[in-house]
């Protein structure tokens, strides 16, 4: 079986298993294909989402010290989880590659389709650079990293990927990491920060309706793919914010009662007015919460970088001594 048919069949499983469910649930890291991907793009060209412009800020300010950091040990690989579409990393990457250092680039995603497209632009953008790209889930993915023990590791994960977990499923993400570093690896993750609750519904309940499009796209590659019917119209993107856990959830409403069949899994299931579909967590953070994190994964806080305006930060970690 090919990776991608491996990718198709747990998708099935999990359609099945979160339509199943009471209250329903489907993961938005299914949301990802070719349409996926574009909506993702025009989400973080949106004035309301600021994680990526406040990420793609401390890149820029720090690259140069995240350079000699990275290099501190000559030769290494630098491994991307969640890869996209590389905007951030580019940064990163030119800076290394401008600056001679020896290291290869591995950038690993869900979509084979961002894959394509990162190592396309980047044979243009650095046609010198090394780039192996890998498509496949984080936990899949990390059962392989543990085989790059030649030189050291840096592995990066940009964009608050690590909100999209709850804290039981985040420390078992970052004990899996932990499991594939040596004392030399290093960790760079990105960690979106607990702010004005507006400011974070706005990110993710935009004005123009990108938001609910891009989760709408879940229900369109469960039509497509699995030969289903949901009425896609009649299912409204809600989010909402708790401030004090720090806990943003995703929603697809049915405004309507409707009864969903997708022929291919044999699945028949009814959806009441108002009945909800969880898609998606995204957890804040503040320090405090990042070093309990990082306690109870086995690692510790080297350095933290945070933008100009104060919104996001990306921690450097290491294995615990």
């Amino acid at each position: 079986m090919t990776k991608q048919e491996t990718f198709q069949l747990e998708f099935e499983n999990h359609v099945k298993e979160g339509l199943s469910a009471f209250p329903k649930f489907l993961s938005s890291k299914y949301i990802y294909d070719d349409r996926g991907d574009e909506l993702f793009q025009q989400i973080m060209a949106l004035p309301e989402y600021y994680l990526t412009k406040a990420e793609f800020n401390i890149v820029e300010t720090h690259k140069s010290k995240l350079r000699k950091v990275f290099n501190a040990h000559g030769a290494f690989d630098l491994i991307e989880l969640g890869a996209g579409d590389g905007k951030k990393t580019k940064v990163l990457l030119k800076e290394l590659v401008l600056n001679e250092v020896e290291f290869t680039y591995i950038p690993i995603d869900i979509s084979q389709h961002a894959i394509d497209d990162l190592t396309h632009s980047l044979t243009t953008l650095l046609p010198s650079l090394e780039v192996q790209g890998e498509q496949g889930t984080y936990f899949k993915v990390l059962e392989r990293l543990a085989t790059y023990n030649k030189r050291p590791k840096v592995i990066i994960v940009l964009g608050s990927n690590i909100g999209n977990l709850e804290h039981p499923q985040a420390i078992d993400f970052l004990k899996k990491i932990k499991e594939v570093m040596s004392s030399k690896d290093l960790l760079f993750m990105g960690f979106d920060q607990k702010k004005n609750p507006l400011t974070i519904q706005n990110a993710y309940a935009d004005s123009q309706g990108v938001t609910q499009e891009f989760n709408r796209n879940l229900l369109h590659r469960i039509n497509k793919e699995m030969d289903g019917n949901f009425p896609v119209d009649n299912f409204e993107h809600w989010e909402s914010y708790d401030p004090e856990t720090g806990t943003a959830k995703s929603f697809l409403i049915a405004t309507e009662s409707c009864e969903v069949e997708i022929k291919k899994l044999q699945l028949k299931t009814f959806f009441k007015k108002w009945e909800t579909i969880h898609c998606e967590i995204s957890q804040k953070y503040d320090d405090d919460t990042v070093e309990w994190l990082a306690h109870q994964s086995g690692l510790q806080i080297e350095e933290i970088y945070e933008d100009h305006q104060k919104l996001f930060k990306d921690y450097l970690f290491k294995i615990k001594k």
